[in-house]
């Protein structure tokens, strides 16, 4: 069972920017997807980005250019880089893995204020 530690999580204003990672324990990190969802206050978890181990990434609707997903295989790391926060992206940020089972880091935690 592969474990996921997410941090760079905060507190930013609007506009601002945040990078998170989510370092992942496996040695197998090359055959997997890996990505982010997401879950606001009040609101369902919702899908952010993805990335396959060749680099083809995948984002939510909502992204409109804003994110960057990537990966550093070497690292066993994925990455996200969020700018132009908006308020609405206040949310819990949950880091995946899919190598046919998904599994999910503790979350951390994005505050984007006024």
């Amino acid at each position: 069972q592969v474990q996921l530690v997410e941090s760079g999580g905060g507190l930013v204003q609007a506009g601002g920017s945040l990078r998170l990672s989510c370092t992942a324990s496996r040695s197998n990190f090359n055959n997997n997807i890996m990505g982010w969802h997401r879950q606001g206050p009040g609101k369902q978890r919702e899908f952010v980005a993805s990335i396959s181990r060749r680099g083809t990434t995948n984002y939510g609707d909502f992204v409109k250019g804003r994110f960057i997903i990537s990966r550093d295989n070497a690292k066993n790391t994925v990455y996200l880089q969020m700018n132009s926060l908006k308020l609405e992206d206040t949310a819990v940020y949950y880091c995946y893995d899919n190598d046919g089972v998904v599994q999910w880091g503790q979350g951390t935690q994005v505050t984007v204020s006024s």
